[in-house]
């Protein structure tokens, strides 16, 4: 598959701010007592973790290609990283 900069350079930016929400939704999570506000914090963070993991199966699928250093490979490694980082279903709910 040809990788596409623009694409690639557009993945790797969502990732970024999705990273960063994540991080914001963990503090926030920690520092509430309202429940109704976990809740939507809860459902936010499901659904951003889905889409990290969307994105990382299409860096998957980009970084098919052999080069070492490419977008693709920084897209993979930082979807990689951002979903080891953000275990929030199974770790961040049992604090």
């Amino acid at each position: 598959m040809k990788e596409s900069h623009s694409l690639t350079n557009n993945l790797l930016m969502e990732v970024d701010v999705l990273s960063n929400r994540l991080r914001n939704i963990r503090q926030s999570y920690k520092t509430t007592k309202n429940k109704a506000l976990r809740g939507r914090l809860y459902a936010e963070n499901k659904n951003i973790f889905k889409r990290v993991n969307e994105i990382n199966k299409i860096a998957k699928l980009l970084n098919k290609n052999n080069e070492k250093i490419n977008f693709s490979n920084l897209l993979f490694e930082i979807t990689k990283r951002t979903l080891n980082e953000n275990k929030f279903e199974s770790n961040l709910f049992f604090l």
